[in-house]
């Protein structure tokens, strides 16, 4: 659901990434990007809509929402990472997270893989 809700408001390249076996404190890292703070700001809001609306949760915490260049919203389980897109290659959280295994998406606006209690 998160990512299909990203990508309602275009964003970009969307990679789950399974952290689990890194961090015990998030078992996803939902990672996308979009061209501008205004373009990043509505995916990150259309995200939090949606979680709320389709599951009735709500963020533990929300980062870099005043400027909009990265900002994270965490779940818990879930991490999304919504990055300008020139931050996104500058930080390279996949590269990052390399050794940690890509959660396939089954194509493009279509997702149907869950984490735990959250959607992604």
């Amino acid at each position: 659901m998160a990512t299909e809700a990203a990508l309602g408001k275009l964003a970009t390249d969307p990679v789950v990434i399974d952290v689990s076996e890194r961090l015990h404190l998030a078992e996803a890292f939902l990672i996308t990007s979009a061209p501008s703070e205004r373009q990043v700001r509505a995916i990150a809001e259309n995200v939090m809509d949606e979680m709320s609306r389709q599951f009735g949760i709500l963020p533990d915490r929300i980062e870099g929402r005043s400027d909009a260049r990265w900002v994270l919203v965490d779940y818990g389980d879930l991490t999304v990472h919504v990055l300008v897109d020139e931050d996104r290659e500058y930080y390279a959280l996949e590269k990052l997270w390399g050794d940690c295994p890509v959660i396939p998406l089954e194509h493009l606006g279509v997702v149907g893989h869950e984490l735990g209690d959250v959607a992604v």
